[in-house]
């Protein structure tokens, strides 16, 4: 017997669609025959090395693209361009405005344009915007071309985040979004060595533009995002019944496994009230404060820690270079964490630990004097904070289901947690420097109170769960058709309930 057909007595007695309520499971034999383990196994390896090296590749570059400002910085860029003053912050902040904003639009777009054109777009768009700003002379011009690339920049997390959600299961998709997301620390790693390499290039250019130092990072960057969105458009995938590296069979199991387990319809019509959904879900408001301090800590830790290394009296080469180990040491942990969370089905205690591991990186930090001691206190910090974001994004949709829900949860958890980034952007002030105590303790009191947030999200899912096992939520389901059932998404009695008929679908939501 296959996990779904173990699992469908469960949900018809709670009122939940199954294969035997319309689907096409009715159909047995050929490609509609119910799967075994191993079938969707086969089918999980298959989408893995189609689509995740592909979207941590472009997640990557937009990281790259947004981050290499700082390594720019300490290459001359501040002193070309009078960046002094708060005008380095300014042309950080500026970034997340735009960003914040275009969000949860960006994901409502994706999902009525289609991920093979729009994810692509923004790549190519913030590669653009990137390689513009190795043409600016001025802060003005700077701060221009840092809101554009916010703009396109604003829709890639939350738009993967959600195109992986298409594909994958509840109890699969944190691994996969703490892999593609651990590709922000590894572009740390890059970033730091693509700054040294790329700033030793002879100058270069027309007289009137000339080429050199921190413009070659801008450049070359830039002009390397555009030309793999433009490969990537012809891999990319607008959801699992069009991908064409799937058999007609597996495409049929792919989009009726989600089906099932989110209780929905993927060609679901976006419609206001779904959008009203995504918003008033009270664990994407936790998941989305979550998220916005551990953003605090994250993008300072992006931005600032070339000039914090620089300010232990190192050179600009050398600071450079030790950006690099921290970030692969945290890329490895976070998959590693993302991996262990989908295997015990956890978020809430895996966030929880996190945040304290950072808060102990932060008080090292803001404590120790001695630059090797005060590099060490570095890796704890790095570690404890990446994982963080996967984290609280893949709580925030393992709780959403409907393809429009997800989508804005998605943009909505991200977009609040942008708020953090604007945050970060002044945390760590010239007039700081070199110990920076009040950037660290800054990130002590954010790390300290994502830890709460973690441990109010177990309780309250823990507190709803009982509710509905209960019965607290049936009223929810009186007068409705099967239908208008199958439409309540998260909100059926049922959501959680309906997960408990097979061990292989169970999945604990604290």
């Amino acid at each position: 017997m296959s996990l779904h057909e173990k699992a469908s007595s469960s949900e018809m007695e709670k009122g939940i669609p199954g294969p035997e309520s319309g689907s096409p499971a009715e159909s047995i034999g050929g490609i509609h025959e119910e799967w075994t383990v191993e079938d969707e196994k086969r089918l999980r390896n298959k989408m893995d090395w189609n689509i995740i090296p592909m979207v941590t590749l472009l997640y990557l570059l937009c990281f790259l693209d947004r981050a290499n400002i700082g390594n720019a910085r300490i290459q001359g860029m501040q002193q070309d361009l009078g960046l002094g003053g708060f005008r380095f912050n300014w042309a950080l902040t500026i970034f997340y405005i735009p960003y914040l904003l275009f969000e949860i639009p960006s994901n409502i777009l994706l999902k009525l344009v289609g991920a093979k054109i729009f994810i692509p777009f923004l790549v190519f768009g913030f590669g653009f915007c990137s390689l513009a700003c190795s043409f600016v002379t001025t802060h003005t011009h700077l701060y221009i071309a840092r809101a554009f690339l916010g703009l396109f920049e604003g829709g890639t997390m939350p738009g993967i985040a959600f195109f992986l959600s298409n594909f994958y299961r509840r109890g699969e998709l944190m691994f996969r979004i703490g892999f593609f997301i651990s590709a922000s620390s590894m572009s740390g790693a890059f970033g730091g060595l693509l700054a040294t390499g790329l700033a030793r290039i002879p100058r270069w250019g027309l007289a009137a533009t000339p080429m050199h130092d921190w413009r070659n990072i801008f450049f070359f960057e830039g002009l390397a995002t555009m030309v793999i969105a433009v490969v990537c458009y012809f891999f990319m995938q607008n959801s699992p019944s069009s991908s064409t590296f799937l058999t007609p069979r597996e495409k049929w199991i792919a989009t009726e496994r989600i089906r099932r387990e989110h209780l929905e319809d993927a060609a679901e019509k976006t419609r206001m009230v779904h959008v009203k959904r995504g918003i008033l879900n009270i664990n994407n408001w936790l998941c989305a404060a979550g998220f916005f301090f551990n953003n605090v800590s994250v993008q300072s830790f992006s931005l600032f820690m070339p000039t914090i290394l620089k300010d232990l009296g190192w050179t600009a080469t050398k600071a450079q270079l030790y950006t690099v180990p921290p970030y692969v040491v945290a890329a490895a942990w976070s998959i590693g964490i993302s991996w262990l969370s989908d295997k015990y089905k956890k978020r809430g205690v895996f966030a929880m630990g996190h945040a304290l591991m950072a808060a102990f990186g932060y008080a090292l930090l803001r404590t120790m004097t001695q630059p090797t001691l005060k590099y060490m206190s570095v890796f704890f910090a790095a570690v404890g904070c990446y994982p963080l974001g996967p984290i609280f994004l893949s709580w925030g949709l393992n709780n959403a289901a409907g393809p429009t829900v997800r989508a804005v949860s998605s943009g909505f958890i991200v977009s609040i947690g942008t708020l953090g980034s604007i945050v970060a952007t002044w945390t760590y002030m010239p007039w700081d420097a070199p110990k920076y105590n009040a950037g660290h303790s800054i990130n002590i009191s954010a790390q300290g109170i994502a830890a709460l947030i973690s441990v109010a999200g177990i309780f309250y899912i823990k507190w709803e769960n009982k509710k509905r096992e209960r019965g607290g939520r049936d009223y929810r389901t009186e007068g409705l058709t099967e239908e208008e059932i199958g439409k309540l998404g998260y909100r059926a009695p049922g959501f959680r309930k309906g997960l408990m008929g097979s061990r292989e679908r169970i999945v604990e939501r604290d």
